[in-house]
């Protein structure tokens, strides 16, 4: 697509935009008695108009029912985890076996672990990214100290080529290649959360699994806002959360993926609790775990009923959608803002986008590295209306989500930033 500077082009790519109504769906914040410009879904989505009817559902049936609802609410919620499970598995490229939704992404990934990082004598290391989302470190060292081992001999940390901010692709294929004789587990992120990076996740879990080991990828910025292929791509594992691109609400559930492969395979080591149990023997409290078939295999404990239902809200959202068009309407939103930034006059004196260029390597986050009063400007994109993302030590999180967010805003926000770095 060609772009142009002006609001008037801006207008019209809205016009023309077929997802706009689904703008009129959410909720947005106000400052300064004027909508906000909402440009950090990637870090909690806007709450749906239809959440609070949901979620007012279940309280309802609740005051009504009782212990009753689990088999007799209008969704009964006994079986809530099946609601969403076809709904998560078109966002994730996936079966609806494959997946479930589940905890909250830290639980799951320790759950995943579990199951999936069975070091040995020989194959015991673990490929990740330098600089990964700090709940991803804290997990995956505590996790290599859980078995006995030492984090510093055990952890091969990918970093970004000296002056860049990004991995290259060839860079992690190399590193599991040089390690494959001792790699037992390849765990990335699907986009990384500081620099919108959207690793190539084929290509990856092909080369880990050509070596001879586990890949499992955190989808935390990855779900809701890229196509994925979990299945295709025979991904082992995926974790997720579902507040930010979900728009599951503040803490919301997560979720996570398992593929088909491992449905029936009851040889693997796993932390059990009764919701995984084999449904028709559940409530006879026998001793012996018999894990369902599948990504249920993995629960733990009852479905959390209200937020369940305030992912449900979305979810349904999404449904109408679908990701084909969501993708398409993102590469272009992004698309559009990158050009109007790099129309700034002199703009690599103020700021450089750290996030990969190519439309195909990245979400619809964009990561401005300040180079000069990074905080000041920040403030000041606050003052003006605009709800960004400060990340420290110099980082500007800006995210147009398709769902909600029009080419409009991506051109008022790049005049107020203009302004805002004079």
């Amino acid at each position: 697509m060609k772009f142009e500077p002006s609001l008037s082009f801006a207008r019209k790519l809205d016009r023309q935009d077929p997802l706009r109504s689904f703008r009129s769906k959410f909720l947005f914040p106000k400052m300064n008695n004027r909508t906000a410009i909402y440009f950090t879904g990637n870090s909690l989505g806007l709450q749906p108009k239809a959440t609070k009817k949901i979620v007012d559902e279940e309280l309802s049936d609740w005051a009504k029912l009782g212990v009753e609802g689990h088999l007799h609410s209008r969704r009964p919620w006994l079986y809530y985890h099946k609601f969403s499970k076809k709904l998560l598995a078109k966002i994730v490229g996936a079966k609806p076996g494959e997946v479930v939704a589940m905890n909250q992404l830290t639980v799951n990934l320790h759950l995943m672990m579990a199951s999936f990082y069975r070091p040995t004598e020989k194959r015991y290391k673990i490929i990740t990214e330098a600089g990964a989302f700090s709940s991803d470190q804290y997990a995956v060292e505590s996790q290599i100290k859980f078995h006995g081992l030492n984090p510093a001999h055990t952890l091969i940390e990918l970093s970004p080529r000296p002056g860049e901010y990004t991995l290259h692709t060839e860079d992690i294929l190399k590193s599991i290649t040089e390690n494959k004789n001792e790699t037992a587990l390849v765990m990335l992120g699907g986009v990384q959360y500081y620099t919108g990076q959207f690793f190539d996740i084929r290509k990856i879990t092909q080369a880990a699994h050509r070596a001879g080991a586990m890949v499992g990828f955190d989808l935390a910025h990855a779900a809701g806002n890229v196509s994925l292929h979990l299945h295709k791509d025979e991904v082992d594992f995926a974790v997720w959360c579902g507040y930010k691109y979900l728009n599951s609400g503040p803490g919301g559930l997560a979720g996570v993926f398992v593929h088909e492969k491992y449905a029936a395979d009851n040889t693997l080591a796993r932390l059990a609790g009764w919701w995984g149990h084999t449904e028709k023997e559940r409530f006879q409290m026998k001793k012996g775990f018999r894990p369902m078939p599948g990504a249920d295999g993995w629960q733990l404990s009852n479905f959390p009923i209200l937020s369940g239902a305030a992912q449900l809200a979305s979810l349904k959202i999404f449904e109408e959608v679908g990701m084909p068009a969501l993708r398409k309407k993102s590469l272009n939103l992004t698309g559009y803002l990158e050009y109007l930034l790099k129309s700034i006059p002199h703009f690599e004196n103020h700021f450089s986008i750290i996030t990969p260029s190519n439309p195909q390597a990245r979400g619809c986050q964009l990561s401005l590295l300040m180079k000069k009063n990074g905080k000041k400007i920040f403030d000041r994109l606050t003052q003006a209306g605009v709800i960004a993302d400060w990340r420290e030590p110099g980082v500007i999180r800006v995210a147009p989500v398709p769902l909600y967010n029009t080419f409009e805003e991506v051109f008022m926000f790049a005049e107020i930033f203009k302004n805002a770095i004079r």
